[in-house]
């Protein structure tokens, strides 16, 4: 049983509560590329009780790439994060407000957050999606299809393809090893599998960054920076 349905059962409550999006401004210069993991252990050090929570999901901060390991930021990028639309939940991350985050040797100044609700799309995607013990791409999207059916949602699953016409495989690292995973979209979701799949996302490591599923560009095309 995928880690998503495990949580819903040991926490239904929680799970079944709307999900809302809290927006932190950003202000620094730049990032490793690869922050999920330093990310989420400058959060936990703030708001350390974030570890014992299910249903929270903690994206990576967007930035523009500079090819050579790091992103740089902008007045556009954000620290997003997802959770259940309750008093407690929200009280959890509130502290960051105003906070300053060690990233390895960069530092970054969070602003005031903006609370948005999810909005469905009839298509979303994931920069990558981790699921332990399959690294492969046909295996890999065989699991990743069996947690949708497992959701009950409905929609066509694709791995985006890199500019050599493969499957975009993706790694984070944690400590001294690297999870490997793939960049996924999903197409032709009505209004409530869409919700239902950014609120339950795929795979693991949500609190690093890993299989949240975000909006893109109608026109965008199906590759992966």
């Amino acid at each position: 049983m995928i880690q998503s349905i495990q949580a819903n059962k040991a926490d239904p409550v929680t799970w079944n509560l709307p999900h809302v999006e809290l927006s932190f401004g950003v202000i620094g210069q730049t990032l490793p590329a690869d922050h999920g993991y330093g990310l989420y252990s400058a959060i936990a050090h703030l708001c350390p009780d974030i570890h014992e929570q299910e249903g929270i999901s903690i994206q990576t901060i967007s930035g523009q790439p500079d090819r050579q390991g790091k992103i740089e930021l902008s007045q556009q990028s954000k620290l997003k994060i997802r959770l259940p639309y309750t008093p407690e939940k929200i009280a959890l991350v509130l502290p960051l407000a105003g906070q300053t985050l060690t990233i390895g040797t960069h530092r970054v100044q969070l602003g005031i957050p903006q609370i948005f609700p999810l909005r469905p799309f009839e298509q979303l995607r994931s920069r990558i999606v981790t699921i332990k013990k399959f690294q492969e791409p046909e295996p890999f999207k065989e699991a990743a299809q069996r947690q949708l059916d497992a959701l009950g949602i409905r929609g066509n699953l694709i791995l985006p393809l890199n500019e050599n016409g493969e499957p975009s495989r993706k790694a984070i690292k944690i400590k001294t090893y690297s999870v490997v995973g793939f960049s996924v979209v999903v197409t032709d979701l009505n209004e409530e599998d869409s919700l239902k799949l950014q609120q339950f996302g795929l795979g693991g490591k949500h609190r690093m960054g890993c299989g949240i599923f975000t909006s893109f560009p109608r026109a965008r095309r199906f590759y992966d920076a």
